[in-house]
């Protein structure tokens, strides 16, 4: 079975997360589509409690074909890297693909064990104006199986999570950035303010 994996603190899942999978889904023959909401990130403070974010991603990517929100980042343990997620879905999953922007695969050689991620799964890219393909062929021309990436396009969504917070926090709108369901939870919950 055709996997897809997209991983991701998700704190919170916005407009542009929603485009990276449906541009997966009409690029790939994916059977499933795992959404992986990362508990411990060992490369980013998260704001918001790891089952909060999960609730906020199962609401973002809610109705969307062969998606299931996977809850294996959430166990106690630690950090855990991609590395280290690919191995426990390799486990149970033949065929994966791991989906990235390329904003993600630009510093994809400083990820632990790169090579050893393409050993598990195949990599798919999501280029966007201002991260061509061809800006980012340095990076491809260093890995040792370079074949096992492809890149698929996605229109330019100018938004991130780190950008949402700081505008709750400052009170202005954020509704025309993140799904209006989880603007909902966010608003109910209270997150991200002052």
């Amino acid at each position: 079975m055709t996997t897809g994996v997209f991983g991701g603190a998700f704190d919170p899942p916005h407009l542009g997360h929603l485009a990276l999978v449906r541009g997966a889904l009409e690029r790939f023959d994916f059977e499933r589509l795992l959404v992986v909401p990362v508990g411990d990130p060992p490369h980013k403070t998260v704001a918001t409690p790891a089952e909060i974010r999960c609730r906020l991603a199962e609401l973002a990517f809610a109705g969307m074909p062969q998606l299931e929100i996977s809850r294996i980042e959430l166990e106690p343990g630690g950090p855990r890297f991609t590395i280290d997620t690919l191995r426990l879905l390799s486990e149970s999953h033949d065929d994966l693909t791991l989906l990235v922007g390329a904003d993600q695969f630009a510093g994809f050689r400083n990820w632990r064990e790169p090579d050893a991620i393409l050993e598990l799964a195949r990599l798919a890219v999501a280029s966007r104006p201002g991260y061509e393909e061809e800006a980012l062929s340095p990076v491809l021309a260093a890995l040792v199986q370079p074949e096992r990436v492809s890149f698929f396009p996605i229109p330019a969504h100018p938004v991130s999570s780190e950008q949402i917070r700081a505008r709750a926090h400052d009170g202005l709108p954020i509704d025309d950035l993140i799904p209006s369901a989880v603007a909902a939870e966010i608003a109910r919950l209270g997150l991200y303010k002052r």
